[in-house]
């Protein structure tokens, strides 16, 4: 079972010390950050009322596994820097979990009908992952960024409070 806990100033070290270069960190957060990732950038986030920042903890192995982060924007929310600790956790359901865990925190807690998240559209695990919570890809919203002379496209996906609700039933 996964619960998101509030994360706070004194949680950053153990998020901090997980991203080990520039590339990783841009796969997590998107071009906000830069590496290194610091005290002082989580500072401003968690300042940041319109955003939500959790910890995720496994209440089988009584431990925090890893980060994940709801964003408020004006019609929709943001589901975004979700992060598992553990590589040899990943492709094990946990962030299927999350991902579940944190629209329903969303639904639940903000008058808004759509969530979406933007994800690079190489990270395959993760786009399928999303799928299978009920995501569809917006063909209309792509984004790209450059990193050591690399292009990556982000592409969008987006889910509806009545779809999300219909799939938990």
């Amino acid at each position: 079972m996964i619960q998101l806990l509030p994360f706070t100033i004194e949680d950053s070290l153990e998020l901090i010390s997980t991203i080990k270069d520039k590339r990783m960190l841009l796969q997590f957060a998107g071009p906000a950050y830069h590496f290194p990732l610091t005290k002082e950038q989580l500072e401003i986030d968690l300042k940041n009322e319109n955003r939500f920042m959790f910890r995720v903890f496994d209440e089988t192995e009584q431990k925090v596994i890893g980060h994940a982060q709801i964003f408020l924007k004006e019609n929709t929310f943001l589901l975004g820097r979700i992060l598992i600790w553990d590589e040899n956790n990943r492709g094990k359901g946990y962030g299927k979990k999350i991902v579940q865990n944190l629209l329903q925190y969303g639904f639940s807690h903000f008058n808004r009908e759509t969530a979406e998240l933007n994800v690079y559209d190489w990270n395959t695990g993760a786009i399928e992952c999303y799928k299978k919570v009920g995501f569809e890809i917006d063909p209309d919203v792509l984004s790209e960024v450059s990193i050591d002379n690399e292009l990556w496209l982000s592409v969008n996906m987006k889910i509806s409070k009545n779809t999300f609700q219909s799939l938990q039933q």
